[in-house]
């Protein structure tokens, strides 16, 4: 049908199209800065102890440390209350109760040094420390320190005692294991990376190539001496017999086998008396804590849990009463997940590296496995959350899908503390609504303007 009105009405009916578009970019962008600014309003802080959420009620003392912007420790008591807080150093990393002393720990903490130092560089150097910090008295020794040439990728993630005066640490700017004296200062034992693995593979060479984030002394069962790697720019969980080596038919994931691990973090090894051989690992770029059981001289996965908060799990401990502490750094929380995987405690943190629940021994030491527990698996897809949300949770399920897990971690990492899948989705939502809205107006002036579009007449044909 021919449009007969006059070009008059058809201006005014043109200019009220658009209107009514203006009208909806402005409320689009109106409700993306009003969630943006609620989030931003609720800021979680742990920079002072003023700032730290108190804890819901449990039965044991429970330890979180941080290493992000805010390095700290700060521990809680069974009635959640804040017994102990920490924040002089840079970052703090593992931690893990003394012996018959429940309520003193031992943690690995760095400092980023900003002058010359002993051995530093430019850019500046670290300082790599093992302390004892007694919980009741705020009493804290320094064990064991050493300067490194580089603060990034250059500190001690992990240290674990094997007796009174010998630890065994996970150096990560090294590419190296060793075990050291603290009383002599003298390394009795060292393993390097490349005495296995290429530099061709991994990270970037030199510079964070293997992140050896996690070491362990195997105290009992068929590794009984052995130790435990996390090597996670390869992807994988070693085996090290320190007389022979690496025991290659024991090696959990392979490089970039995503599929089994995705530059994991913090795997505890559990007993045949508890169920074992298995492996509690948090698979951190897959935003997953999973398990592995040893069975016909394979590695099977028997267990996965995540929720529609999980973002990176850097640390999942198996708990005696079967439940699982799991820390989710970019989650912002600490949480203990009950055997049919319903969060039973939580606590908010900014950026919490691990969590340790004191009286139960050091890491999963006293938890059995999943497959001697009988524990189901559960994932939870963030689109799929339910709790009101609704457009805004799809929209954070939307991120997941187009962007990489590990690039959310990476931008995560830089980006304010509220910053999150879902805040993400805003920005991105508000950020596509402008550049549509400033296209459109171009092109209407354009239009107005007569340039770039041919005239009625000529899309006729012509005359």
């Amino acid at each position: 049908m021919t449009d007969r009105s006059t070009p008059a009405r058809r201006r005014v009916r043109s200019a009220l199209s658009r209107n009514r578009l203006r009208l909806v970019f402005v409320a689009v962008l109106v409700l993306s800065g009003a969630v943006l600014a609620v989030s931003a309003s609720n800021t979680l802080s742990t920079a002072t102890e003023a700032d730290v959420p108190d804890a819901p009620e449990t039965t044991n003392h429970t330890v979180v440390t941080e290493s992000g912007r805010a390095g700290t420790i700060t521990a809680y008591a069974p009635d959640g209350d804040v017994l102990y807080y920490n924040n002089t150093r840079t970052k703090y990393f593992d931690v893990d109760p003394v012996e018959g002393d429940p309520l003193t720990v031992e943690y690995a903490a760095t400092d980023t040094i900003h002058s010359s130092g002993p051995n530093c560089q430019d850019p500046p150097c670290a300082l790599n420390v093992l302390e004892r910090a007694d919980l009741e008295t705020g009493e804290v020794e320094v064990l064991y320190e050493r300067y490194d040439y580089k603060e990034h990728a250059g500190e001690w993630h992990d240290v674990d005692r094997i007796n009174e005066t010998h630890v065994l640490v996970a150096d990560i700017v090294a590419d190296q294991v060793f075990v050291v004296n603290t009383e002599t200062e003298i390394v009795d034992w060292l393993w390097d990376a490349q005495s296995e693995f290429p530099v061709e593979g991994g990270g970037p060479y030199p510079g964070d190539w293997a992140h050896i984030n996690d070491v362990e002394y195997i105290e009992e069962g068929v590794h009984e001496g052995h130790v435990m790697v996390s090597l996670r720019n390869q992807d994988q969980v070693v085996f090290i017999d320190p007389e022979e080596g690496l025991l290659e038919d024991w090696t959990l994931g392979s490089e970039d086998d995503y599929d089994v691990m995705y530059e994991q973090h913090n795997p505890d090894y559990i007993p045949e008396s508890r169920g074992g051989p298995a492996i509690v690992v948090s698979d951190s770029e897959n935003g997953r804590v999973e398990e592995f059981q040893r069975e016909d001289g394979e590695w099977t996965r028997t267990w996965e849990w995540a929720d529609e908060r999980m973002q990176w799990p850097r640390d999942a401990d198996r708990l005696p009463n079967g439940n699982t502490l799991v820390t989710d750094t970019h989650g912002n929380r600490v949480a203990e997940i009950a055997p049919d995987g319903e969060i039973v405690w939580q606590v908010e943190s900014t950026l919490p590296y691990e969590a340790e629940r004191l009286e139960t021994g050091d890491e999963s030491a006293g938890g059995q496995s999943a497959q001697e527990l009988g524990l189901e698996s559960q994932t939870v897809d963030a689109a799929d959350d339910d709790d009101g949300l609704g457009v805004l949770a799809a929209l954070s399920g939307v991120v997941d899908v187009i962007v990489p897990h590990r690039i959310q971690n990476g931008i995560l990492f830089a980006a304010p503390v509220w910053m999150g899948r879902l805040e993400f989705a805003v920005v991105g939502v508000a950020l596509l609504t402008g550049l549509s809205w400033a296209g459109l107006e171009t092109r209407w002036r354009l239009r107005d303007a007569g340039i770039g579009f041919r005239s009625p007449v000529h899309r006729r044909g012509g005359d």
